[in-house]
């Protein structure tokens, strides 16, 4: 025994079982007598009946009734009507079906002749097109000969020094001559090299001859200006003449390819034309091999529904008028849970035992501290004084109760201790009075100098 009484007894793990086992039982034959519900309809009605099996528990011996379902569909009484009459025909139909089965032994004894139907088209009488290829592009002319050179400067041999020297040459002597006819009828008239009128006269006569040689020295620029003339006009004339054999290079050349470009297209045309025609020829034998098909097909159908047909009705006639069943509704119904009465047994177990481990723990707490007194901690402890006493445990021999305080002693709480009147029985040394007669007791001397015997 604890502090705190005994610990709780661990549950017997057979008889858990076997009521675990019951419940299951109780809940599983309630879930099928509330899962199976009587039902009546316009075609008929549906019952369930029970019948009693006995079960033995194989692990605790225990014998159980179970309640097996006999479910029983009735029809109403227009469709057992109907089922008779259905059932009379089926036979009639089956009766003919019988008789006619027996004259299928000729039919289906010979085989189908075939060789009366249209011959199919021959796939090897087709031939692929074999189609023109498109020729190359024309080669076309991309240059335009050479129409000759470009005039782009022109040179003019003309010296104007040798042509001013010419002209000096023919102009100088004549310019001498008059220069010295000059002097001499100045001398003849009297007058003197030096003199104002001998020298005006020898100046003009200079400035006559100056005129004379810038004269023959623009005349050879102007010349040289008429020949540069004629040459570039003849650079033009000939820069003209290339130009226009240029032009007539293009406009030939562009005429040719046009022409090339244009056998090009018709060719392209005659190309398309016999590849097209190539086409119409494939698809014409492809019309003719399918529509071969089609026909032997066609044939062979027909003489297969022939002889199929006698099968057919035979099958016809052995198929009736169906009776119909009752349409019940699909009942809802909520499953009674199991009960986890192992688990429950279990999780009571550990709730007990943790509760106890608690006050057991609560006690050794307790008594831990009165014990580290070291014999100075003295209670009251008389019986008298206490009330609704409930013995809990026992420490060291000697008993453990779980009380309140009588009287002006109360303080409103629970205490655990020992009894004065028991404890002085065995240990007198650890009990004493007080002055108002009441016994109490050291725990502190009682516990650790342990039991007198």
């Amino acid at each position: 025994m604890g502090l705190y009484g005994s610990a709780p007894k661990s549950p017997d793990p057979q008889e858990t079982a076997s009521a675990q086992t019951a419940t299951n039982i109780g809940t599983a034959v309630a879930n099928n007598v509330m899962g199976n519900v009587n039902q009546v309809t316009p075609d008929g009605k549906l019952t369930y009946t029970y019948t009693t099996q006995k079960w033995t528990d194989p692990l605790s011996g225990k014998v159980y009734d179970l309640q097996v379902p006999t479910a029983t569909q009735e029809l109403s009484a227009e469709q057992k009507a109907i089922k008779g009459q259905t059932d009379a025909a089926e036979l009639n139909m089956a009766t003919l079906a019988n008789t006619q089965s027996g004259k299928l032994n000729n039919l289906l004894g010979k085989p189908i002749d075939i060789s009366s139907a249209p011959t199919g088209g021959n796939a090897g009488a087709i031939g692929l097109p074999q189609y023109q290829q498109f020729g190359g592009g024309p080669n076309l002319q991309t240059s335009v000969g050479n129409a000759g050179d470009i005039t782009k400067s022109f040179d003019v041999d003309f010296d104007t020094s040798r042509y001013e020297q010419a002209l000096m040459d023919r102009l100088n002597p004549q310019l001498e001559q008059d220069r010295a006819a000059l002097e001499t009828r100045l001398a003849n008239q009297g007058l003197q090299p030096g003199s104002e009128a001998y020298n005006r006269a020898i100046d003009q006569a200079s400035r006559q001859s100056n005129d004379a040689r810038i004269s023959a020295i623009l005349n050879a620029g102007q010349e040289q200006s008429r020949i540069a003339g004629l040459a570039r006009d003849q650079a033009s004339f000939q820069n003209a003449a290339q130009q226009q054999q240029f032009g007539q290079n293009v406009t030939s050349a562009g005429f040719g390819n046009d022409a090339k470009q244009q056998m090009y297209q018709n060719q392209n045309t005659s190309t398309a034309a016999n590849n097209a025609l190539k086409d119409q020829t494939f698809n014409a034998q492809q019309s003719k091999f399918n529509m071969a098909n089609q026909q032997r097909a066609q044939y062979l159908n027909e003489l297969y529904a022939q002889r199929n047909q006698p099968i057919n009705e035979i099958i016809g006639l052995m198929s009736g008028a169906q009776v119909n069943s009752p349409s019940f509704v699909p009942t809802q119904s909520n499953p009674m849970p199991t009960v986890d009465y192992a688990g429950l047994v279990q999780q009571d177990y550990a709730n007990k035992m943790g509760a106890y481990n608690q006050q057991q723990g609560n006690m050794q707490s307790l008594f831990g501290g009165l014990l580290g007194f070291g014999g100075h901690l003295a209670s009251l402890s008389d019986k008298r004084a206490k009330k609704d006493i409930k013995k809990v445990g026992e420490l060291k021999g000697h008993g453990l109760y779980e009380y309140a305080y009588r009287g002006k002693h109360n303080d409103g709480k629970r205490h655990i201790g020992v009894m004065a009147q028991e404890v002085e029985k065995k240990r007198p040394d650890a009990v004493f009075r007080r002055r108002d007669g009441l016994r109490q007791v050291n725990y502190g001397a009682l516990f650790n100098a342990g039991r007198k015997k």
